[in-house]
C-alpha cells in the first residue's frame, strides 16, 4: 500500500483529507555524517546576466539590458564588476557574512539544441550530452550509492513524478505534502482493527501512519469536527505560495535536515523568460532568495553551518535582449552558493567577456567551466569522494580541473 492509496482508502472512513500546498517533490536521502546539502534545480534556464549582472565589463552596455540600479533600486555591487539583481536583496546578509557566492560563465556541456527537456534532464543525470541512452538514475542517487552507512527510511513519492537527480537503487525518501490526513481517534482504532488480521497489511499501516505524519503534525486528531476542518484550512498553502512554494518547500526541507535527512533537493520554476523579463525574473529570484534565507531561519545557526546549498539551472540564455523584452535560450549561467559551510564572498569565474566575439556563436555568454566540476568539487570537499570515482562514475567524461575551494 502506498501513501495515495492508504489516504484515498482512509477518506471512506471518516477522515479529512486536506489537499495540499505543495505540488513539487522534495526528495531527501540520509547520509552518514552532519554536512548538509541542498540542491534546488531552477527550471526554465534562469538569466544569469541579470541575476549576477557584469555590469563593469566594458561590453554589458551594448547588450540593450538595463543596467543594475545600484542607486536605490536594491541591487548589491559585489566586486567592482559583478552586481546582484534587487530582487535578491534579502541575500545582502549572506553575501557581506561570506555565505553566499557565485560561479558565473559556467553550463553543462549542452549546446545548440537548447531544449529545456533535454537539458533538465542532462543537468540530472549528470552526463555530458550525447546520443546515447541517459542512465537510469541521477547523479546525487550515484553519490549516495557509494555511501555504505547511508541509510533512507522507506522510499515514497506523492504527488508528481521523482526528481531524476536522487532516482536510482540507493534508497532516499521522496515527498509532497500534497495531501494530509486527520484521523479521529475512532477512525484510527477501527483502521488497525480492520488490518490486524493481515500482518503484511498491519505493517503497510503502520508505515502509511508514519508517512502520512511525517510532516509532525500527526495523523490522530482529537478534536472536533469544525477544530478538523480548520486544521484542514490551515494545513492548506495560501493561492500565493501555490504560485510560488519556495519558502514553504525550505521549510519542509529544513525541518528534515534538522533531522536525520542530510541531502535535499527540490525545484522551483519561472525562470522560462522570453518577453517581459523585467516583470517576471525578478517574481522568480524572490522566490529564490526566500527559499534561500528560510532554509537558514528553519535549520538554526548549527545546522546552517555545516550546510551548503547550491541551485543550478539547465542553461543561461541569451546575452542580448530580445524584441519583446526577454532573452532565448542561451548556454553560459550562473551557480548559486549559499549556506555556513560556503566559502563565499566570491564571484568564482574565468570571465569570457562580452564582446560579440567572445560569445558563443555570437549570441551566448561563453561557458568556460563545466558546471558539473563545480558540484564534483563540492562532493569532494563534503563527503571525501574520490576524484577518480567522481569524474568516472557520478559525473562520467567529467575533468574537474582545479580546486575552486568553494567550502570553508
Amino acid at each position: 500500500m502506498d501513501r495515495r492509496s492508504f489516504l484515498t482508502r482512509s477518506a471512506a472512513l471518516g477522515c479529512s483529507l486536506a489537499a495540499s500546498p505543495l505540488v513539487t517533490p522534495v526528495s531527501f536521502a540520509a547520509t552518514p555524517g552532519e554536512h548538509r546539502l541542498v540542491v534546488i534545480i531552477l527550471r526554465g534556464g534562469m538569466d544569469g546576466l541579470a541575476a549576477v549582472s557584469p555590469y563593469g565589463d566594458p561590453d554589458f552596455a551594448t547588450l540593450g539590458r538595463p543596467a543594475p540600479d545600484l542607486d536605490g533600486g536594491g541591487a548589491l555591487d559585489l566586486d567592482g564588476r559583478f552586481a546582484m539583481h534587487g530582487a535578491l536583496s534579502p541575500l545582502a546578509p549572506l553575501w557581506r557574512a561570506g555565505e553566499l557566492g557565485f560561479a558565473h560563465a559556467v553550463s553543462i556541456p549542452y549546446r545548440d539544441k537548447r531544449s529545456h527537456f533535454d537539458g533538465q534532464d542532462l543537468l540530472e543525470a549528470g552526463v555530458a550530452a550525447s546520443d546515447a541512452p541517459l542512465p537510469g538514475d541521477g547523479w546525487l542517487n550515484r553519490l549516495v550509492q557509494r555511501m555504505p552507512d547511508a541509510t533512507a527510511e522507506t522510499a515514497y513519492a506523492i504527488g508528481g513524478e521523482p526528481l531524476r537527480i536522487l532516482q536510482g537503487p540507493a534508497q532516499v525518501n521522496r515527498w509532497t505534502p500534497e495531501a494530509d490526513l486527520r484521523l479521529s481517534p475512532q477512525a484510527v482504532l477501527l483502521t488497525r482493527r480492520v488490518m490486524q488480521a493481515d500482518p503484511a497489511m498491519a505493517a503497510a499501516l503502520d508505515t502509511a501512519m508514519a508517512l502520512a505524519g511525517g510532516d509532525g503534525d500527526g495523523v490522530e486528531f482529537t478534536g472536533s469536527m469544525g477544530d478538523m476542518m480548520a486544521a484542514m484550512r490551515d494545513d492548506m498553502m495560501s493561492g500565493k505560495d501555490r504560485q510560488r512554494p519556495g519558502a514553504a518547500l525550505a521549510r519542509f526541507a529544513g525541518e528534515q535536515l534538522r533531522g536525520a535527512a542530510r541531502i535535499a533537493c527540490y525545484s522551483l520554476t519561472g525562470w522560462d523568460t522570453h518577453r517581459a523579463q523585467a516583470h517576471h525574473l525578478p517574481r522568480a529570484l524572490t522566490q529564490l532568495a526566500q527559499s534561500v534565507t528560510t532554509l537558514k531561519e528553519t535549520l538554526g545557526a548549527g545546522a546552517w553551518g555545516q550546510t551548503t546549498v547550491v541551485a543550478v539551472t539547465e542553461f543561461g540564455r541569451t546575452a542580448r535582449w530580445n524584441g519583446t523584452g526577454g532573452t532565448d535560450h542561451g548556454s553560459g549561467g550562473v551557480m548559486v552558493l549559499a549556506g555556513g559551510a560556503v566559502r563565499g564572498g566570491r564571484v568564482i569565474t574565468d570571465w569570457p567577456g562580452l564582446d560579440e566575439a567572445a560569445l558563443y556563436k555570437r549570441r551566448d555568454v561563453m561557458p568556460t567551466r563545466d558546471l558539473r566540476a563545480h558540484l564534483a568539487w563540492l562532493l569532494r570537499g563534503l563527503y571525501g569522494v574520490e576524484r577518480t570515482a567522481l569524474e568516472t562514475t557520478i559525473f562520467p567524461g567529467l575533468d574537474m580541473g582545479d580546486d575552486p575551494e568553494l567550502l570553508l
